[in-house]
């Protein structure tokens, strides 16, 4: 008679197999298996888990913690994280190797039986994320940290376990191990998110900051964040004899090594690099600030040292300075259409690579505290400017609190309401008589991706509030001509036109209707998801949250939201308002089958530059009847990028990865058709 299974061995081998499936998806980006085959065999490993009551350390459910954490706890890291000295040009550069080829031409003068090996180089990025030190010990991963101070730094063990390319347990088995690497956020997943985000994130180190330093790892994992590592900072008896073989440890190990390392032996190949560097910086999926060039052999690491701060081996080139200091003015508190309260800096205007500052982003009081912002009115700060985002304020230039206090309001700044807190953020709860919140949701209601009304804009709204009493979406349809033309700089012509523009918004597809409303938790994606599931608005008002959460990509949260929204009764007003009026969503018919052999079935596409032919959003939505799906950033999984005029770095960067490009507008009108 055959031996039953032990279900323990079972939940290992199940953990060993989707471990390298992991491994293949998220580390070498080859995907071994289908989606549906990798959930089968998760769901049989959370069902053996169940029925046991055992979660083993490695397994993969346990990746994302469902305890909300109390706080960080210190971590004294068994090797200190160093900074690295900086070289701001090419002279500095050649001044940080004049000073290693001394060192070591010294050295070898006075040990001519063991000379060091002639210098050579290699380069890696210098990612602009997160600093993380993960510990293993006999091949499991027992913690994870910042950086902190270098010596200690903040516990993240459960933040960092939801990041899928981190390996929960690698090969190596023969002591500890401290390997260091960046969190981040990958630009396109920062773009994806914000698609269906209530509150959009501002760029992609902050969001992967914030993740990583947030409480609860289930709101870590919702950032989808990735990880590349590319030093061993502590080992108690690995050694290495160059950096090479140190990156294949790291290879060897199941880590995400940096896609970018190059190994050169001379000075003059890592300027030539640099050059090669600074041309395809924009075309990466994740933000960088410069290039690390370290010198590779170990022993002549040893030989050269450290400073106080800094090792004599290693130099940071960073790109053109994005980095200023200025002084901090004052803080100002602006309110959202949702009723976020959020600090904004004003900052003593400062020339940034050729572009003006003068207000810069603060996201909470949170961050005020972890920047040492708290008293820092009137002091010296640093800013950084990062791919055309608002400036950021890093930090203060000194540790003294020598500056006045930056306070937080306790009432709304526009309607004088108390505020509340919800997490770290400030919040107006007055949604039906705070000035900005209406404002930006009469606004929202009127752009381009909502109900598309011409020619309107925030100014509109605002002078509709004060001087009309417009106070919901609504009232827009209520308007009359004889109100509109007495208005300041209005005119008989600019209200024949609101009007006109108004009446040719009544019949918007629903997908545009349902953004307009601005359901909380709900972006463009996950509308067009409900008017393409439900192709009726009634349908959905009485859609439960039971049947929200078996549709993909919509979860407890955004389920509770929608179901919530549809029974508030202010809602219920505007809507029923609305529909008075003569708004009727239209709701598009439900796609026929599609012709499987079309160029375009199951591709991913990705469009960039000027269409002629039609518009970016027509041919995106004549893809998606074909079958296709469409992205807006390039990577290893896009199939086909169509590039119209003055297409930039997305055409550059399908080039690299030898993407299929269609850039003849007649070529592709005979695909389409």
């Amino acid at each position: 008679m055959p031996t039953k299974p032990n279900p323990l061995e079972t939940m290992q081998a199940l953990i060993e197999e989707i471990n390298k499936h992991n491994y293949h998806y998220y580390t070498l980006d080859e995907p071994t298996i289908s989606d549906a085959e990798w959930d089968a065999l998760y769901d049989k490993l959370v069902q053996l888990e169940a029925e046991t009551g055992t979660v083993l350390p490695h397994s993969p459910t346990g990746r994302v913690g469902f305890q909300l954490l109390k706080g960080f706890e210190p971590h004294r890291h068994l090797s200190r994280l160093w900074s690295l000295d900086k070289a701001q040009n090419q002279e500095d550069l050649m001044a940080w190797h004049t000073r290693a080829q001394k060192l070591v031409s010294e050295y070898n003068t006075q040990n001519p039986e063991q000379p060091l090996p002639p210098l050579s180089f290699v380069i890696e990025l210098k990612f602009d994320g997160l600093t993380l030190n993960l510990t293993y010990d006999k091949g499991e991963l027992v913690q994870a940290a910042t950086r902190g101070n270098g010596t200690v730094g903040e516990g993240i063990l459960a933040q960092v376990k939801t990041i899928k390319s981190v390996p929960l347990r690698i090969p190596y088995t023969d002591g500890i191990v401290e390997v260091q690497g960046e969190g981040l956020m990958n630009l396109s997943v920062l773009e994806k998110y914000n698609e269906t985000a209530a509150e959009p994130l501002k760029n992609a180190r902050n969001a992967a900051a914030g993740a990583l330093r947030n409480l609860n790892p289930k709101v870590t994992s919702e950032r989808r964040l990735n990880a590349y590592f590319y030093n061993i900072g502590y080992t108690d008896g690995l050694r290495f004899q160059d950096h090479r073989e140190m990156v294949e440890f790291l290879r060897d190990n199941q880590f995400k090594v940096s896609p970018y390392v190059k190994f050169v032996d001379s000075i003059e190949a890592v300027e030539e690099e640099l050059q090669n560097l600074v041309a395809m910086r924009n075309t990466l999926d994740f933000l960088i600030d410069g290039m690390v060039v370290k010198i590779c052999d170990m022993r002549t690491r040893e030989v050269l040292g450290y400073t106080d701060k800094f090792p004599r081996w290693a130099v940071a080139y960073k790109f053109e300075a994005e980095e200023a200091v200025t002084t901090l003015l004052e803080v100002g508190w602006n309110v959202g259409r949702t009723g976020k309260v959020t600090p904004t800096a004003r900052v003593e205007a400062v020339d940034i690579a050729g572009v003006t500052v003068q207000n810069c982003t603060l996201n909470n009081m949170d961050d005020i505290g972890r920047k040492n912002l708290t008293h820092a009115l009137g002091s010296l700060i640093y800013i950084r400017r990062s791919n055309d985002v608002i400036p950021e304020i890093l930090g203060k230039v000194t540790e003294e609190a020598d500056g006045q206090e930056i306070v937080a309001p306790t009432v709304c700044p526009s309607c004088g309401h108390t505020l509340e807190y919800r997490g770290v953020h400030l919040f107006c709860p007055n949604r039906l008589d705070c000035r900005p919140q209406l404002v930006g949701r009469i606004t929202h209601f009127a752009s381009r991706d909502a109900m598309d009304i011409d020619t309107f804009s925030e100014k509109t709204a605002e002078q509709l509030y004060d001087e009309l009493e417009v106070r919901d979406p609504s009232d827009l349809y209520y308007l009359l001509f004889d109100d509109l033309v007495k208005l300041d700089r209005f005119g008989k012509k600019k209200a024949e036109n609101l009007l006109a523009a108004l009446e040719k918004s009544k019949t918007p597809d629903l997908a545009s209707f349902l953004f307009a409303l601005g359901i909380p938790n709900t972006g463009k994606t996950t509308t067009k998801e409900l008017a393409d599931h439900y192709r009726s608005l009634d349908r959905l008002r009485e859609a439960t949250a039971e049947e929200l959460i078996t549709l993909p990509d919509i979860g407890g949260i955004v389920a509770d939201s929608i179901v919530r929204f549809f029974q508030d009764e202010a809602m219920q007003r505007t809507i029923e308002r609305l529909l008075s009026a003569g708004v009727a969503p239209v709701a598009e018919e439900a796609p026929a089958a599609v012709d499987e052999s079309n160029p375009f079935f199951g591709k991913t596409v990705v469009l960039t530059g000027t269409l002629h032919s039609m518009g970016r959003d027509e041919c995106a939505k004549r893809l998606e009847q074909l079958g296709a799906k469409v992205t807006g950033s390039v990577s290893k999984k896009t199939d086909i990028v169509i590039a119209g005029e003055s297409a930039g770095s997305k055409l550059t960067k399908a080039q690299d990865l030898g993407i299929r490009i269609i850039d003849d507008e007649q070529e592709l009108l005979r695909l389409l058709s």
